[in-house]
């Protein structure tokens, strides 16, 4: 049993029999071979319906953090024997301790399948050729999406990161219509076509569809206007995924921007309080932590692990493109929030803010040189070229986040060019006192 032909297509009623059934194998594959359920769950047999799932514990990164410490390579919530993992890949270590993911020649064709729903939704055929400039490098986002996107019957480039002058050569010789990367990547492009291809602007390339994904900040409808302006492309949020669960199982579609969940056949989704870790309902307009449990996964599977990522619950009704999973929007992560006299602050609220003043290049870190309690948000900002800086400039800044998000912010301006661009994610809160 893997996937469910057209998952993404189907109404509830309709897979509710499915994913109860994929429960009970999945239940006792997890109670019977996961060393570390069975100790969180104190030797408890998990609920037989999904209704009751919230019964049980939450888990969490640190739990696994620490089962591969005491445990390694892959934790004692492997749930296989190490002959049947035949892949291994690493996360990114962006919010901690890199993690070893070990998957199961069924656990890899399952991802590949389910991210090829997300990047066919997102407007990715046959007809295009795609290159793939995210990290190769053992993270997930490298081979896996890869394989994601060739499921998408498209032709593929593996490009990978670093050597942009080779690249933008290869989009150019090759007729490259579409680019898989992080939103911030774009800006590292532009840099570097301006510098050692004068007279070529980044809409002569091409380019008709971006697929990104592994930041934040396509949401902001100011910086896809950027984007479009700029590349003469669309940018689709068409990668979202969390690493320990699957690389990537939601996208949005030409019709929605807004992140359509694409694996109800295989991943069971809950809202949590993040704070409490109490149970909120899945309908529109609610906003909480994510929740998710494997309904198939041989090596690794996890149940009721807690993502870390705040979500907004947009729509549970069918799409106009036909996709029945619930549509969401993400708020930002639980470990990058900064709480600023009891309000909880995102880097997404601020790159909202900042996109809005054509003086700044859209660049900018959250820069914390003390522990909590914050009195006011401490924001670099990067100027745009040829934008008069000064404390006006400032001034008119701190008052937009003040009178938009109800905090205090102090801002400090930087040239041009002077906050670093990256190839892979970039990190927005920086935590100095660490």
């Amino acid at each position: 049993m893997s996937t469910l032909k057209d998952a993404d297509r189907r109404p509830a009623a309709e897979l509710h029999p499915h994913i109860e059934d994929a429960w009970q194998r999945q239940r006792a594959h997890v109670a019977a071979n996961s060393p570390f359920y069975r100790s969180l769950w104190q030797g408890r047999m998990p609920p037989g319906t999904l209704r009751d799932l919230p019964d049980l514990p939450l888990s969490d990164k640190a739990q696994l953090r620490l089962s591969q410490a005491e445990h390694p390579p892959f934790g004692d919530y492997l749930a296989a024997p190490r002959s049947v993992a035949n892949r291994l890949h690493r996360t990114s270590g962006t919010t901690g301790q890199a993690m070893n993911l070990a998957l199961s020649a069924r656990d890899t064709q399952i991802t590949q399948e389910v991210g090829g729903r997300c990047h066919s939704a997102a407007g990715l055929g046959p007809d295009d050729t795609v290159v793939h400039c995210l990290n190769y490098q053992m993270w997930m986002g490298g081979l896996t999406d890869h394989l994601t996107l060739e499921a998408t019957g498209a032709l593929v480039v593996p490009f990978g990161v670093g050597s942009t002058e080779l690249l933008v050569r290869t989009i150019q010789e090759v007729g490259v219509t579409a680019i898989s990367c992080t939103p911030s990547y774009p800006a590292v492009l532009e840099r570097v076509i301006a510098e050692k291809f004068p007279g070529l602007a980044p809409r002569d390339l091409g380019l008709r569809l971006g697929l990104f994904g592994g930041e934040p900040g396509l949401d902001d409808p100011a910086f896809r206007a950027r984007l479009r302006e700029t590349w003469g492309m669309e940018p689709r949020n068409a990668n979202y995924g969390v690493s320990d669960v699957f690389s990537n199982f939601a996208a949005e579609c030409p019709h929605d921007t807004h992140l359509h969940f694409m694996a109800a056949d295989l991943l069971y989704p809950e809202l949590i309080d993040p704070d409490t870790g109490a149970p909120l309902p899945f309908e529109a307009g609610e906003s909480g932590e994510l929740v998710l449990t494997h309904l198939v996964r041989d090596c690794q599977p996890l149940v009721r692990f807690r993502t870390g990522d705040i979500i907004r619950v947009t729509a549970t009704g069918p799409c106009r493109c036909g996709r029945t999973g619930f549509r969401f929007a993400v708020v930002g992560r639980s470990d990058d929030m900064v709480v600023v006299r009891g309000l909880n602050m995102f880097p997404t609220m601020v790159a909202a803010v900042i996109n809005e003043f054509p003086e700044l290049s859209g660049e900018y870190r959250i820069q914390l040189d003390t522990p909590p309690p914050h009195d006011t948000l401490p924001v670099i900002a990067e100027c745009a070229e040829g934008a008069a800086a000064g404390p006006a400039l400032a001034q008119r800044i701190e008052a937009a986040i003040k009178a938009k998000l109800g905090a205090s912010a102090r801002v400090t301006l930087q040239p041009p060019g002077s906050l670093p661009r990256t190839e892979g994610k970039t990190r927005r809160v920086i935590r100095g006192y660490q």
